[in-house]
């Protein structure tokens, strides 16, 4: 092991018992700090978001169930403190780092953090730690997302959930790369905060007529591609509302529930249903290829990938953290900030 600063013995951190999420199933303990072995890099957190994955994650819903118990959260930002001895991890020490937890270890909503050192990304000296702690679940789905509608050759596509802090950013990544979007929300406000971000289609999924008016819209624009976050009913109604052939990409499940889907769709319009998983999308690039998209990508964090934060929360402060996010997830982004010395 390599370090660049003593390492203490024990640290705080956050640990789930059970996947219930239940309050008391999460609590503040005393962990041993785990040492670095070959290819890992022990990174000293200085903060951490609340994604609606991580919401998932305490329940047991998430595609990832670790062993427990586990210390939550998937992505976060820190310094390097200490590594293996091989040659990327010791390109990594010292430095301030993006960093995504291991599927089967803690993650990180703690003060140290083990993981893989190819899960860490260097961040740029304009890049300040907040938004490094924020730069791999959302924007880089955001910028996956409209990859894959751009090679597909789509001229429109339509998004649900499109006043999350994702779907402002399929929003300005739509406007900037000239890729017209129709942005699905459910409340009034959410439509005219989208609107005065520049959005010029903007349907509220609550009000009389909405299905008849995004086909009609889909047809217009010729909309051939959906980016779904919502799962249950909402995915079937998009679905049909797609014209002929038209393609959706399930990338979340807010509502907690089953896909649904009308087989007429599917088998007579033929049109198809697909997962989104950005870990499998990361997963198709070379190491040096990932290296390169999360330098272009942090370009844009001030800016088209860009991330609002409600509050920021002492680790202690989970609970309040997570209740304040799920009664205002569009207000912004929730951040643990670590108070490491």
């Amino acid at each position: 092991m390599r370090a660049v600063e003593p390492i203490p013995d024990t640290m705080q951190a956050a640990v789930l018992y059970a996947y219930d999420g239940a309050s008391d199933s999460l609590r503040i303990e005393t962990r041993p700090v785990p040492r670095p072995q070959r290819g890992q890099a022990l990174v000293k957190m200085t903060a951490a978001p609340i994604n609606p994955s991580d919401l998932m994650f305490l329940k047991g819903l998430y595609g990832v169930l670790k062993p427990l118990p586990v210390v939550p959260g998937w992505e976060g930002a820190g310094h390097v403190v200490a590594t293996g001895d091989d040659w990327l991890s010791r390109l990594l020490l010292g430095k301030r780092v993006a960093c995504a937890a291991p599927n089967q270890h803690d993650g990180t909503w703690a003060e140290y953090m083990l993981t893989a050192s190819a899960r860490c990304v260097p961040l740029m000296d304009s890049v300040d730690d907040e938004a490094g702690a924020m730069l791999i679940v959302n924007p880089l789905t955001a910028w996956a997302l409209m990859d894959i509608a751009r090679k597909g050759g789509h001229r429109a596509f339509v998004q649900t959930a499109a006043a999350s802090a994702l779907g402002r950013m399929l929003l300005r990544l739509s406007l900037h790369f000239g890729v017209e979007g129709i942005h699905i929300v459910r409340r009034e406000e959410q439509a005219q905060l989208l609107r005065s971000l520049g959005a010029r289609y903007v349907l509220n999924s609550e009000a009389e007529g909405f299905d008849e008016q995004l086909r009609e819209t889909c047809r217009q624009l010729n909309a051939t591609i959906a980016f779904e976050a919502v799962s249950g009913m909402t995915a079937a109604r998009v679905l049909h509302a797609l014209p002929d052939g038209g393609r959706l990409v399930l990338y979340g499940a807010l509502s907690e529930s089953p896909l649904m889907a009308d087989p007429r769709d599917l088998i007579f319009q033929r049109k198809r249903v697909e997962g989104f998983w950005l870990a499998d999308w990361l997963a198709k690039r070379s190491l040096w290829g990932q290296l390169r998209l999360a330098r272009q990508v942090q370009h844009a964090l001030g800016d088209l990938l860009r991330s609002e934060v409600a509050g920021r929360y002492p680790l202690h402060e989970v609970h309040r953290a997570l209740q304040d996010y799920q009664a205002s997830m569009t207000a912004g982004k929730r951040l643990l900030v670590m108070r490491n010395k």
